[in-house]
């Protein structure tokens, strides 16, 4: 007698747009596959997230705007809430730490694009034990994306 199985109930996948404004930056299926590494099965199941990578010009506005910093950062996020939300990631401000850290372009991207997507999901690194938490689950996760501890000085 053939037996039937239930069919497996799938979770809607989660959209990442990528932006990019600036030459240079890896591609925008290395960058959907960076976000997307950081999402956790428990992360909202239509969480959107938007990936921009623009000129220093653009950072600076930004985070003069939104943080009263008057400079280019790597990294912004701006969450929705649900594990949505943009990530804006400065190509030249990453180009240059990479080459002063000794790093890939590649892996530094890899790193703040899933830090970026961490602050999304709600992590932070204000207090020192939030920071370290935040810490091993990046280093999990770049690890898991075949990256080594960024954190490690060489």
């Amino acid at each position: 007698m053939p037996t039937t199985k239930k069919p497996r109930k799938r979770r809607p996948r989660s959209s990442v747009a990528i932006q990019v404004a600036a030459s240079g930056a890896p591609s925008a299926a290395l960058l959907r596959r960076f976000a997307l590494a950081a999402l956790h099965p428990s992360t909202p199941a239509r969480s959107a997230i938007a990936l921009r990578v623009t000129g220093a010009a653009e950072a600076k506005r930004l985070n003069r705007k939104y943080r009263a910093k008057n400079y280019a950062t790597n990294v912004l996020s701006f969450p929705y809430g649900g594990g949505s939300g943009d990530v804006v990631l400065c190509h030249s401000v990453i180009a240059k730490e990479a080459r002063a850290q000794g790093k890939t372009l590649r892996a530094h991207y890899a790193h703040l694009v899933v830090h970026g997507v961490l602050h999304l999901r709600g992590h932070d690194h204000l207090r020192k034990d939030d920071a370290q938490r935040m810490e091993r689950r990046e280093i999990r996760i770049l690890g898991r994306l075949g990256f080594a501890d960024p954190y490690t000085v060489k």
